[in-house]
């Protein structure tokens, strides 16, 4: 049976000045995790806003412990980064 895995991050940028600079932060990030992680990546909330960002990922599979996994590697990495703060997070198996 497939299984569906998101993830939602909301990320804190309290080193960014504009919404230029915050495009370059998320998108080298959500590159870095796509490329590493296999998962889908995108901004998803606070596109107007350059103090933080919304970020979701999904990640598809047969085994929901292997889904869980990998999200929590996601967050790990989002977490040492050093692109700025994680303030919050949630995986959620939709499917």
């Amino acid at each position: 049976m497939m299984r569906v895995a998101v993830l939602e991050a909301r990320l804190e940028l309290p080193g960014v000045r504009s919404l230029k600079e915050k495009r370059g932060v998320v998108k080298g990030l959500l590159e870095r995790i796509r490329h590493r992680f296999d998962v889908a990546a995108a901004e998803v909330e606070g596109m107007d806003r350059p103090d933080w960002a919304g970020l979701g990922f999904a990640a598809v599979g047969n085994e929901v412990a292997v889904l869980q996994s990998r999200l929590q590697k996601v967050v790990a990495f989002i977490d040492v980064s050093g692109e700025g703060v994680l303030s919050d997070y949630r995986v959620e198996i939709v499917a």
